[in-house]
């Protein structure tokens, strides 16, 4: 009795502490939008603001500031979600509490074929670049996971990251000698190769758009089998899940959102491990819930680091893939001491 009373208020409790969570995320986001808004290399105030967005008659620089700051930061919380969810589809999929696109080398997959369609295809649009990257996200995340399950065990958490180091290596050794001999490939990758959000477009919005909404339909198709996988695969082969499919679909979802994000905003690392974390740790390991949390700190890890980077980098700017590096790999190491790497 005792036992069934209290799955009945863990049951009772998630959904609460869920809508408690959306309530607090949904207001930091837009607090996240706003310093978007306010700071950078030119101080704003709320008056430019309110004319940048709603008078469209107002052509002062401040307003014409402003309207580039919302394409920014609508493209920073669209690539903040689909590394989040990107994330939590891979730590689902893989059972390791620290995976990520950047941990896996799956960025560094996507980086390659962006600089090979640079160098010997000439592709110079965010277009081609988001194809390329997709391919080579998706080659290099069936590689790492091949790898990681050779021997005994299968593919356990500390052989995922071992192959996902070992080949995000050879790939950054194979990118810089593609680069190196030649110029031109170099200036128009090096700015790219940072991670940065900065060269958001409504362009490059609308390309992204089809990728993000396909991706995060399928993350949420595919949360409840997610849910019984953590479960076992024999519990969850008896539920009637088709563990192999859902695998792979899942495992399509996050290198698709992950590829997408990479082709437009460059290779930027640690949101997903971040976002994913931290909401597992409030809420539990439910996919249903995870998805859309991982989604919103998401977006508001990557938003709130291009405002650190700006403000740090005035009159400049300190790219936002730097900023998530300096505060996500502490964070790792920190994970991977208390956690030993377990499984989820």
């Amino acid at each position: 009795m005792k036992t069934t009373a209290y799955k009945e208020n863990k049951q009772t409790l998630i959904p609460k502490r869920f809508a408690a969570l959306l309530m607090v995320l949904v207001l930091l986001l837009g607090v996240c939008i706003i310093a978007s808004l306010l700071f950078g290399s030119r101080a704003i105030g709320l008056a430019d603001i309110m004319d940048g967005l709603f008078h469209s008659n107002v052509d002062t620089h401040e307003a014409n500031v402003v309207r580039q700051r919302v394409v920014r930061t609508m493209f920073s919380i669209m690539c903040g979600v689909a590394l989040g969810v990107s994330g939590a589809l891979m730590q689902s999929v893989t059972r390791n509490p620290i995976a990520d696109p950047s941990i896996l080398g799956v960025n560094t997959g996507a980086a390659l074929f962006v600089v090979t369609g640079i160098a010997f295809f000439h592709i110079t649009s965010a277009g081609q670049y988001i194809w390329f990257a997709i391919v080579g996200a998706m080659i290099t995340a069936v590689f790492v996971y091949s790898v990681g399950s050779m021997g005994s065990g299968g593919a356990t958490p500390l052989k995922l990251v071992l192959a996902g180091a070992a080949t995000s290596a050879v790939l950054s050794s194979l990118v810089s000698a593609i680069m190196i001999p030649r110029n031109n490939v170099m200036d128009q990758f090096r700015f790219w190769q940072v991670g940065s959000v900065g060269s958001g477009t409504w362009d490059s919005i609308m390309i992204f758009l089809p990728f993000l909404i396909v991706g995060l339909l399928i993350a949420l198709m595919t949360a409840p089998a997610l849910n019984a996988m953590l479960l076992g695969d024999e519990v969850a082969k008896s539920l009637g899940v088709r563990i192999g499919f859902i695998r792979l679909l899942a495992a399509f979802g996050g290198v698709l959102l992950c590829g997408a994000a990479t082709a437009l905003a460059g290779p930027i690392g640690f949101v997903g491990l971040l976002a994913t974390h931290v909401i597992r740790l409030i809420i539990g390991p439910d996919m249903r819930y995870v998805i859309p949390m991982s989604a919103l700190t998401g977006a508001i890890i990557l938003t709130f680091s291009d405002v650190i980077g700006r403000i740090l980098g005035s009159p400049g700017e300190l790219e936002v893939g730097v900023v998530t590096a300096f505060i996500g790999a502490p964070i790792l190491i920190f994970i991977t001491m208390k956690a030993k790497v377990r499984e989820i």
